[in-house]
């Protein structure tokens, strides 16, 4: 694998890539897979340096000399440009990026301006998605914001705050019965005549979720840090974090990967399972909704980047997340669960070694708790 990683850096022209495979396609915004149905990312490219971000511009379009496609007219709202903040954690200095103050409560804004973009910019006027909630409901600002008509696709346990939020921005709202698989598979069946705008596969949306890398580099004074601890669901912030820190360390601006630390709820758990080598656990429902995803599509990337960056997983229990997200409001971060996880593991990790002494280390909290007000209301009574 390692050696298939140095080859696809050898590819440098605006393609899509199946990294499984190495085949390569044009670029269209209307395609989400493979002719064989393997999920696709951009071809590598040439990572950019200080003097190429666009200071003046406070959104993650700054780092519009990163990104592929040729967007002319991004879709917009100010995404990026979050708060990067000191903290302390027991006995580890930490920093908290806080993702919750993008504009639609989440991280996913970052991939959905950039993939709602080329798909505006392409003429579409209609979309498809499906979500466990916060993707849904940053597709739905977009394309508002872009006027494409969205339909969304939930199960029909999501939180009531998301959908109410998604379908405030004009979406058309549908509530699937059964788990995420079945919302999954219920959308892949209508994206065959409507354009899928999915945050899990399609390939721009992992190029908005590099800029997660490229502004923490820059929010360091354009270095990298030690560490970055996140939650996985699908995983897009770790390949993002690959994507981008591995583009900066190609250009020679970055000295080496930051470590990524991932953690996942004990009861869905398959990331953390697929690195460690064992058996996936029992799967059953979780307070960290948002990484309840059984069947990650792009599993092996995944691992594989956290293997490159010299990373570690860990599974977090229910009572443990809880408790982080009560730790989190007591210090004033009013975090989801599901980002609170990464708070959760930061004391295994660094039982571990895998967090040192004097690391420069970021904890991403990907959602704010307004996004999931029944579980808090659970929590904090």
């Amino acid at each position: 694998m390692a050696r298939l990683y140095v080859y696809l850096w050898g590819v440098t022209m605006d393609v899509y890539l199946d990294p499984r495979s190495g085949r390569t396609y044009p670029l269209d915004a209307r395609r989400w897979q493979g002719d064989d149905g393997a999920p696709l990312t951009v071809g590598p490219r040439p990572g950019i340096g200080p003097e190429s971000v666009e200071r003046s511009t406070r959104s993650l379009w700054r780092y519009r000399a990163a990104l592929p496609g040729g967007v002319d007219r991004p879709v917009s709202l100010g995404e990026g440009c979050t708060p990067l903040i000191e903290g302390r954690w027991g006995d580890h200095d930490v920093r908290f990026k806080l993702e919750w103050f993008n504009p639609s409560g989440s991280f996913k804004d970052r991939g959905t301006s950039v993939m709602v973009s080329l798909l505006a910019g392409a003429g579409v006027e209609s979309v498809i998605e499906d979500s466990s909630g916060n993707g849904g409901s940053s597709v739905a600002a977009y394309c508002a914001a872009a006027g494409i008509r969205a339909r969304i696709l939930v199960p029909e346990g999501t939180s009531p705050a998301k959908v109410l939020q998604a379908r405030a921005y004009g979406a058309e709202v549908a509530l699937v019965p059964g788990d995420r698989t079945a919302t999954s598979e219920q959308a892949m069946r209508e994206a065959r005549t409507t354009a899928y705008a999915s945050h899990n596969w399609h390939p721009f949306f992992l190029q908005g979720t590099k800029t997660l890398a490229y502004e923490l580099w820059e929010d360091l004074g354009f270095v990298a840090p030690d560490v970055v601890v996140t939650v996985a669901g699908a995983g897009s912030i770790v390949l993002g974090c690959d994507l981008g820190f591995g583009e900066l360390l190609a250009a020679g601006h970055i000295e080496r990967l930051p470590r990524l630390l991932v953690a996942q709820p004990e009861r869905c758990a398959p990331v953390h399972a697929a690195f460690q080598g064992g058996p996936a656990g029992a799967f059953g429902p979780t307070v960290a909704e948002g990484t309840a995803i059984r069947s990650p599509i792009r599993l092996p990337e995944v691992v594989d980047a956290i293997r490159r960056s010299g990373g570690d997983t860990v599974a977090i229990p229910e009572d443990d997340i809880v408790a982080a997200t009560r730790r989190l409001a007591g210090i004033g971060l009013y975090a989801e669960p599901t980002s609170a996880s990464a708070a959760a593991a930061i004391d295994a990790f660094a039982a571990r070694g895998a967090i040192r002494p004097g690391d420069k280390a970021v904890v991403v909290l990907t959602g704010s708790g307004l996004k999931a007000a029944s579980a808090m209301g659970r929590i904090v009574t």
